[in-house]
């Protein structure tokens, strides 16, 4: 099953922009919130050089599609069911 992988900070700011758009993503796709400060071998494995980023991964983990920054839920539901 295909998912979205939240990475996100406590302290950043536009973070706290995005929560509430992937609160409302996450009703119509997979979301998985992953702070980066906890997980910072999931940021790394997956080259997060910035947050927010939202990457959609396929079950076996490949990446099919990223964003970086504030984007409209739209945008990552567009992502989601594209790929």
């Amino acid at each position: 099953m295909k998912q979205l992988l939240y990475f996100s900070a406590p302290w950043c700011q536009p973070c706290k922009t995005l929560g509430p758009i992937m609160d409302q993503v996450s009703h119509q796709a997979k979301v998985r919130k992953i702070n980066v400060d906890n997980s910072p071998e999931m940021a790394s494995h997956y080259g997060v050089r910035s947050v927010p980023t939202v990457i959609l991964i396929t079950e076996m983990g490949e990446e099919k599609g990223r964003l970086v920054g504030v984007q409209s839920g739209q945008a990552y539901l567009d992502m989601y069911n594209q790929n």
